[in-house]
């Protein structure tokens, strides 16, 4: 029987997870200005929405979809597009949410649980960890599938660990930040680092 991974390989992937989920990216800005603007217990479906739908994203690429792209760059091209104008788009929305510190305050929103698992496939980031990771990772076709699991299983708990920390340090920031016009600067910032973020993936082939 082929052995899955050795016990260096899961080190090996766990160490990049949560390199990779722990650094600032679309995800995480958003996640730490949510948690200034809304709190915790309203962006707790935006963070689940990350946990599952990443890890989703993961296994459908590491199972072929990664394959579409190899015969269709044109696709990815396209992807990639969309993605980085819906960033944008995202960071104009954060740079213009009012900064309302009464959680109750209805007129924003934060991500739903749908929007964020959703976003994660037009998160240029998301789609360069899934595609090298399931590249680097997948060391044997034949047992692709359960190395493929395994994989999206450790990189589930590396963003639970990853959203909460993000959100949890925009909830920390409320004991600092308490005037409404230092949190619409803050959330002017982070939509700035968002759209810094996406330079990187532009230049991706």
């Amino acid at each position: 029987m082929n052995q899955f991974y050795t016990f260096t390989m899961i080190l090996s992937i766990t160490s990049f997870g949560l390199a990779s989920f722990m650094t600032p990216g679309p995800n995480n800005i958003m996640l730490l200005s949510s948690g200034l603007t809304f709190g915790y217990k309203r962006t707790l479906p935006h963070a689940l929405g990350i946990n599952f739908g990443f890890p989703v994203m993961v296994i459908c690429v590491g199972l072929g979809v990664g394959k579409i792209f190899e015969v269709f760059p044109f696709i990815y091209t396209t992807l990639k597009v969309v993605g980085i104008s819906y960033l944008l788009w995202m960071a104009w929305h954060i740079a213009n949410t009012k900064g309302l510190l009464d959680t109750a305050n209805k007129k924003d929103k934060p991500f739903t649980f749908l929007q964020a698992a959703l976003f994660q496939w037009v998160n240029p980031k998301a789609w360069v960890i899934a595609i090298t990771s399931t590249a680097a990772f997948i060391t044997d076709h034949q047992i692709a599938f359960i190395q493929v699991m395994i994989i999206s299983f450790i990189y589930f708990f590396c963003a639970i660990l990853s959203t909460n920390s993000w959100a949890l340090g925009g909830v920390m920031l409320r004991r600092f930040i308490q005037n409404e016009r230092l949190v619409q600067i803050f959330n002017i910032t982070m939509a700035i680092l968002i759209a810094g973020s996406i330079i990187p993936f532009v230049f991706v082939q």
